[in-house]
């Protein structure tokens, strides 16, 4: 090796150590992150039920998350017109939320509250809902469960309402995710009201938005619309969201 080639040598691995840092500190998150996101959809499917009369619905919403903690809260809102359907007064629906996410011995964790509010909704019985969740995942598969401390969606006699949900997000390469889900609602007290649902779609990231298509169902038909449709009947669910 002559003296010249030693030099670059010594000067290659000192420019690449001063590189080091600079590439690992653009990997590494921001403490604190706030992110945005719109999404229009021909049919807003809670649960596999339409909360929408089967038509389109405007929604969007905000998070936040700090990265070393695992807590996050957000919000988000969507239109509705099951509440108007029922004899109510409201058109939107209102979701806070907090809980912290996290990781234990390769398994994924996210436990939390959720508190659905639909102002001035005017039901007999109080549509605002509060549930406790609490959700395991292992790669892309996760277990999550819901119970409600009050009245779940101005039902009755509801409290202790629980709903189980399975699923996952398979990678499929080429910016699509498969969506797999399958759930049980049981209304407590209310036997009637109980049913199950799934949910089977893709979902295709464009960068500047993504797009999901998903077949969507339910095994009841104790919900229906004022014309007599039934609001958990299989159906094509197609929905465009951008996140900023």
């Amino acid at each position: 090796m002559t003296p010249m080639t030693h030099k670059l040598s010594l000067a290659a691995l000192l420019s690449l150590a001063l590189a080091a840092p600079v590439a690992q500190a653009e990997d590494k998150k921001p403490d604190d992150e706030v992110s945005f996101n719109a999404s229009l959809t021909t049919d807003y499917r809670y649960r596999g039920i339409s909360q929408t009369r089967l038509k389109p619905a405007l929604q969007g919403g905000a998070d936040y998350v700090n990265n070393p903690t695992g807590f996050y809260a957000g919000t988000w809102l969507s239109t509705i017109k099951w509440i108007k359907d029922a004899g109510g007064d409201s058109s939107i629906e209102w979701d806070v939320y907090g809980g912290k996410r996290g990781e234990i011995g390769g398994l994924s964790y996210d436990v939390g509250g959720l508190y659905y509010i639909y102002p001035s909704n005017s039901l007999a019985t109080n549509a605002n809902t509060f549930e406790l969740y609490g959700q395991l995942g292992y790669g892309p598969a996760y277990a999550k469960y819901s119970v409600s401390t009050t009245n779940l969606f101005g039902t009755a006699d509801s409290k202790k309402s629980g709903y189980l949900d399975l699923g996952a997000n398979l990678d499929l390469g080429s910016g699509f995710t498969l969506n797999l889900h399958a759930g049980h609602q049981q209304v407590k007290n209310n036997g009637a009201f109980s049913y199950s649902d799934y949910k089977v779609g893709v979902t295709k990231d464009l960068g500047v938005c993504s797009v999901s298509l998903a077949v969507i169902g339910s095994d009841t038909d104790a919900y229906v619309s004022p014309a007599g449709k039934n609001l958990g009947k299989t159906s094509a669910v197609l929905s465009v969201t951008k996140t900023f």
